[in-house]
């Protein structure tokens, strides 16, 4: 097993998978991260940078944000993002609540979203990932196996979210980009 991780980890670049995210690509920077500040977002409506909760702004722009933020370390503007959502309790903003609150080093804010984006869908297996990597990250390695049982079970078996997991446990540490 671990020759054929550390295969796979070879036909992958360190950086590719970005927060919240089954995508291979990492996000290609916009004006969001190179002329915006302060967790403000590009609108190309309006061609200028504006606060996301005060924008006019449709939830797939303000995803692509989040993850462009998340990409570049800048948590407090996923989460400023993540704040404009108009359904809180969706699966994917809990989950990405839970990745930034884990990447902050909030473990118990971070496991209760992932707890939160699985009551609200239990096949979301990148909570499932990301909770089990939160899980390594406390040293509860039995936990985070079990998490990558239940990604195999569902389906998820030679994905990105069974990937990192399993990187994250063969390494002792969570998935770092």
């Amino acid at each position: 097993m671990r020759l054929s991780l550390f295969a796979a980890a070879l036909c992958l670049p360190a950086v590719s998978f970005a927060a919240g995210s089954d995508d291979s690509t990492p996000p290609t920077p916009t004006k969001t991260t190179t002329d915006c500040s302060d967790g403000q977002v590009w609108d190309a409506a309006t061609e200028s940078c504006v606060a996301p909760k005060e924008s006019r702004l449709d939830e797939d722009t303000l995803y692509q944000a989040v993850r462009e933020f998340a990409y570049a370390g800048d948590y407090i503007g996923a989460r400023g993002a993540l704040a404009a959502m108009p359904d809180q309790n969706d699966d994917r903003v809990l989950t990405y609540m839970g990745f930034t609150a884990r990447k902050v080093g909030n473990i118990d804010e971070a496991m209760m979203f992932y707890a939160k984006a699985l009551a609200q869908n239990p096949d979301n297996l990148l909570a499932r990932s990301y909770m089990g990597q939160g899980y390594v990250e406390t040293g509860d390695i039995k936990l985070a196996r079990a998490e990558l049982t239940e990604i195999r079970t569902r389906g998820g078996r030679g994905n990105w979210p069974e990937l990192s997991l399993r990187m994250a446990i063969e390494k002792g540490a969570g998935y770092a980009y």
